[in-house]
């Protein structure tokens, strides 16, 4: 196995691995490199490097900004961003201290449908680190509220479910300025996951790719390949990068981590793109 994995989680955020864990994981799988994309922090930077230290493994600091359009959750990619930026860590502030409280409410939601389950055990899960939606579907299955995760979301706290709540979130196209302003570059993450199902309009993409925007995320996990078809020549179309990632959360979907790559070549178009 060889490429760059370009999105992956860590306990900084929903994942289940440390970022040493997870450079390991990249090393044993024969990665030539891998992106830190946890939401909506620059937190596990400093460990990626150091645990990647004379290995070999190219790390890219990155980040997975939490967006929205239409009222419904969308994710962007950000890579090589500057993490001194103020402007970038006021927003990543906002995003953190939103996601505490939103945590809290979710939690008050569940309560008053007359489920036992407390936040501080959803903080425990969340290790100290940035609260999301997995810590709350976690601690949903301890409670004997739901068998799964993944039942926890689809009817419980996924965007039209019974005790969601929505967060503070970056207009898509305001987040590209805001990366680009950082010294990053954009790529859209996951555009066939979008309101369930559903897929990221064209007409957004095609917005964000004016604005700035430099890749798409083709090859994922959980887009088919009748997706990947579509969404590469869209990429063609629109003269963006089209990329590949795992999205890696460790335990939490089985550890994918290299399942989709980037190639070399794409990965330095990448580059060239971020000026780097």
């Amino acid at each position: 196995m060889s490429g760059y994995d370009l999105h992956t989680h860590s306990i900084c955020s929903d994942g289940t691995n440390s970022i040493t864990e997870n450079v390991r994981l990249a090393l044993d799988r024969g990665l030539t490199g891998i992106a830190i994309t946890d939401h909506d922090t620059t937190q596990g930077f400093d460990e990626a490097f150091a645990a990647a230290e004379g290995t070999g493994l190219e790390i890219v600091p990155g980040i997975e900004f939490s967006a929205e359009y239409q009222g419904a959750s969308l994710h962007v990619l950000a890579y090589w961003i500057d993490p001194a930026d103020q402007e970038l860590q006021a927003e990543l502030k906002r995003l953190t201290d939103t996601r505490f409280r939103r945590g809290e409410m979710m939690v008050e939601k569940l309560q008053e449908l007359g489920y036992d389950i407390s936040f501080e055990r959803v903080q425990e899960i969340a290790g100290g680190g940035l609260i999301a939606r997995p810590h709350v579907a976690k601690a949903m299955v301890e409670a004997g509220i739901v068998p799964t995760e993944k039942e926890a979301f689809d009817r419980y706290i996924s965007d039209d479910g019974i005790a969601y709540v929505p967060k503070h979130a970056l207009d898509p196209v305001r987040s590209v300025e805001l990366i680009e302003g950082a010294g990053g570059v954009c790529v859209l993450a996951h555009p066939g996951m979008w309101k369930g199902q559903g897929s990221v309009p064209d007409v957004l993409i095609e917005e964000m790719a004016s604005a700035g925007m430099v890749g798409l995320e083709v090859d994922h996990p959980d887009h088919d390949e009748e997706q990947r078809a579509y969404y590469g020549a869209l990429a063609a179309r629109l003269g963006l990068v089209p990329t590949g990632a795992s999205d890696c959360h460790g335990e939490r979907y089985g550890y994918r981590m290299g399942c989709d790559t980037t190639d070399a070549e794409r990965y330095a178009e990448l580059k060239r793109r971020a000026g780097k």
